[in-house]
């Protein structure tokens, strides 16, 4: 599920914590690093829950409407398509989600069901509800365009939910977007066959990548004077104590990156730190970073300290 820049995200943010702390315990650290990032995993679990308890909260409606003492004849005959939309049957009976809800207890839902409740009203009233069941019968394709538009304009956009989530699990906040566009993928990529085969995707893509996490918050930690070193000279017009602090972050991640790391080539981590930049930093930062990173880049080469490896990689 994550991909290195998710992990450069949860690397920088982790950084930034530790400085605004001023705690010297490195381990302590690394170990929430990581431990923030299984609780991605377990919000990306979460999501995926909600969307499956949306059943049982029109199953309840229908029951309500059934039972009125004035039911109408659509109350009597209710239409079921949502309740019989076949991505519900894949959430409710694929064996590894299942067993991925138990081993990590993601019970949130069972617990706090008013959230599900909030949720399944607001998709009563929106419009892409009412065109969906202005028919009867539907289609797998139907069934999964109608769930990801919901979940896209209807759940992941909810601010009640956003509060919960906030009040669950502090760091959940910044994990939000990164996790609901996994969610996304994974409702894009179900196809009719997914009951039985479905496979969870795992957090890492591999052991390289969970490596790597440690290492490029370790590495630029444990070198934070030597990267600040690197620096001099090549912010003419600014002053140290005037560049934003994440910016000094991700400069310094991104020299970690020139002189530690081999196989990742210059023009990726130069791509991957003006992107951060941007969404994480100030409207001007990617600009400012480019200079440096670029500048930087030109002379490692020019005194051989990229030792990349591989092809392609300079």
């Amino acid at each position: 599920m994550l991909t290195r820049r998710h992990i450069r995200v949860k690397v920088m943010q982790s950084l930034y914590a530790f400085n605004q702390s001023q705690n010297d315990n490195l381990g302590t650290e690394e170990r929430f690093l990581l431990k923030s990032m299984e609780e991605m995993y377990d919000l990306f679990l979460v999501q995926l829950s909600l969307i499956a308890e949306l059943k049982g909260q029109a199953e309840n409606f229908l029951e309500k409407s059934q039972q009125k003492h004035l039911a109408t004849s659509e109350d009597k005959d209710p239409n079921k398509k949502f309740v019989s939309n076949a991505i519900f049957d894949i959430l409710e009976n694929n064996d590894s989600l299942r067993d991925a809800f138990e081993s990590r207890k993601i019970t949130h839902w069972k617990r706090d069901d008013e959230y599900v409740q909030i949720i399944w009203e607001e998709i009563k009233k929106s419009d892409i509800y009412e065109n969906y069941m202005e028919t009867r019968d539907s289609n797998f394709k139907e069934d999964k365009e109608f769930l990801i538009a919901i979940f896209k304009e209807v759940i992941a956009p909810n601010e009640k939910l956003y509060d919960y989530l906030e009040d669950a699990k502090l760091t959940w906040v910044d994990d939000l977007p990164l996790v609901n566009t996994a969610v996304l993928k994974f409702l894009q990529k179900l196809k009719p066959i997914s009951r039985e085969n479905l496979k969870l995707g795992k957090l890492y893509k591999n052991e390289d990548d969970k490596d790597f996490a440690k290492e490029l918050f370790r590495k630029t930690y444990l070198n934070d004077d030597v990267l600040a070193n690197e620096m001099l000279g090549k912010t003419p017009n600014w002053d140290k104590d005037r560049i934003a602090e994440i910016d000094m972050i991700l400069i310094k991640m991104a020299i970690c990156e020139f002189l530690k790391f081999s196989s990742i080539p210059v023009k990726v981590t130069i791509n991957e730190y003006l992107e951060l930049a941007k969404e994480y930093s100030t409207p001007k930062s990617s600009i400012f970073i480019n200079g440096v990173l670029d500048k930087l880049s030109k002379e490692y080469e020019e005194d051989n300290k990229l030792n990349k490896v591989g092809r392609g990689l300079m």
